[in-house]
């Protein structure tokens, strides 16, 4: 998601684990510590969300540093959405924020789901308040495709229904829901994300209907589930073809019956949410009941919506090209450079099995590693550039992380760090699934958190 998100904290480790948290999901996450350099900062370009501490000098507890700034930042010209973070024992001083005009507050530890769900609903407001029009700045491509997809998105997004998104990995199926839920009635309320995939069945009632304290051996406190979460809002289903016939039953029940039972409750919950869900899975599968509940696809699949792969829009090309070329010149403070001819000539051809994902990951390393005065084919570090450069049509080896040597070239390296392996590991089962991270992640035997901390330390 194209955002720009700031963790502004006097604490190091808070922030820089906000960072990691945030920098897959969101454009740009930058931190600052020491609140002198805000001016300097704003200067440059107000932040679409602020992560503000609301205390910074040791020994000083009044919050009146945190309130300072919280003046400067609503005295902008387009303010941000300001998230105030503070302890437990300061909650008084946050709802004090929320009076001079923070948006919402986060207690720390946060919750990390609680975290990404106060964001995203702070960029839902900022869109509903900009229009219909900035509502859904990341759908970029004026293709027929396109202007076909984003045309269907206006016609449901005001609707209730239930809508199922189609698409290859890398398409962006999650900007679609967030398109549908920004333009829908319930921008003001949560769009929260959940990848069904990555959760394990043992969790699954848990996570999504919530728990009551001491239902079971960890329940060690009262826990909303994510339809108790995003209640207002919308419920993004993520991977949704991926989860056991065991779980689909349950989830069923829920949509069925409009309310949940928590793990240890007495009785169930109303339920109000929209429903969209997502799934890279071929559509003669989904119709299989081996693998699908026919009764549950009907339930989903009220509105299908079915995103475009890159190489059926090549004319989107350029466009993208040039909106993640200046992003990541900007954010590495590098030279704006113009492609080449031949590398745009390559670039067009090539089949971008990993889509937009794909080439925004190629176009943030040919920002790191061009040299050259203009951006040649190879600074983009795709399989098969040598014969993509040439012309030639031969099919190009599988989709792996930008800068990743292949798995024949990993195996010729001699004499490897313990690094350098987990380095190659990560790339190898990223390759294998096409940069499915929930996928990538269960092959390695790690959870999401894990391969996301992992992915920073090694910069892939």
């Amino acid at each position: 998601m194209s955002a720009y998100v700031l963790i502004l904290d006097d604490d190091a480790d808070v922030a820089t684990a906000a960072q990691l948290l945030l920098r897959r999901r969101y454009g740009k996450v930058a931190t600052l510590c020491d609140p002198a350099g805000l001016p300097a900062l704003l200067a440059q370009g107000v932040p679409d969300v602020v992560l503000l501490d609301l205390n910074f000098t040791p020994g000083f507890i009044d919050g009146a540093e945190g309130l300072a700034l919280l003046d400067l930042l609503r005295a902008q010209a387009q303010p941000p959405a300001v998230i105030a973070m503070t302890a437990y024992a300061d909650v008084p001083l946050a709802v004090e924020a929320l009076k001079r005009g923070a948006g919402d507050f986060i207690t720390k530890p946060w919750d990390n789901a609680r975290l990404v769900a106060a964001i995203d609903q702070a960029l839902a407001r900022r869109a509903a308040l900009r229009g219909p029009t900035a509502a859904a700045p990341d759908l970029m491509g004026e293709s027929a495709a396109m202007r076909e997809l984003k045309a269907l998105i206006a016609g449901v997004a005001p609707t209730e229904a239930n809508v199922m998104v189609l698409g290859e990995n890398g398409v962006g199926k999650e900007l679609v829901a967030r398109a549908i839920h920004a333009l829908s009635r319930r921008a003001a309320g949560t769009l929260l994300a959940v990848d069904m995939g990555a959760l394990p069945e043992s969790t699954f009632e848990s996570e999504l209907f919530g728990h009551r304290k001491g239902s079971f051996t960890d329940a060690k406190a009262d826990r909303a589930g994510r339809f108790q979460a995003a209640r207002g809002g919308s419920l993004f289903l993520d991977e949704i073809g991926n989860m056991p016939l065991v779980a689909q039953a349950k989830l069923l029940t829920a949509l069925e019956r409009r309310e949940v039972t928590p793990i240890g409750a007495d009785k169930p919950e109303a339920i109000d949410v929209r429903i969209i869900s997502a799934t890279n899975l071929e559509e003669t599968r989904l119709f299989d009941p081996a693998v699908f509940r026919p009764d549950l696809l009907f339930r989903l699949n009220t509105i299908v919506i079915r995103v475009p792969p890159l190489r059926e829009r090549r004319e989107d090309i350029p466009l993208l090209l040039s909106h993640y070329l200046t992003h990541y010149a900007l954010q590495y403070e590098r030279p704006a450079r113009n492609v080449s001819p031949a590398a745009m000539d390559g670039l067009l051809r090539y089949e971008w099995p990993g889509n937009v994902r794909a080439l925004r990951h190629a176009c943030e390393r040919a920002v790191i590693l061009g040299q050259g005065a203009d951006y040649a084919f190879s600074d983009f570090g795709l399989p098969g550039s040598g014969a993509a450069a040439d012309g030639d049509e031969a099919a190009a080896p599988a989709w792996r992380p930008p800068g990743i040597a292949s798995p024949a070239r990993a195996a010729a390296v001699g004499d490897m760090t313990l690094d350098a392996l987990e380095r190659e590991a990560i790339a190898s089962a990223l390759s294998q699934f096409n940069g499915n991270i929930s996928h990538a992640a269960k092959t390695l035997g790690i959870s999401r958190a894990a391969l996301y901390r992992k992915l920073g330390k090694h910069g892939i």
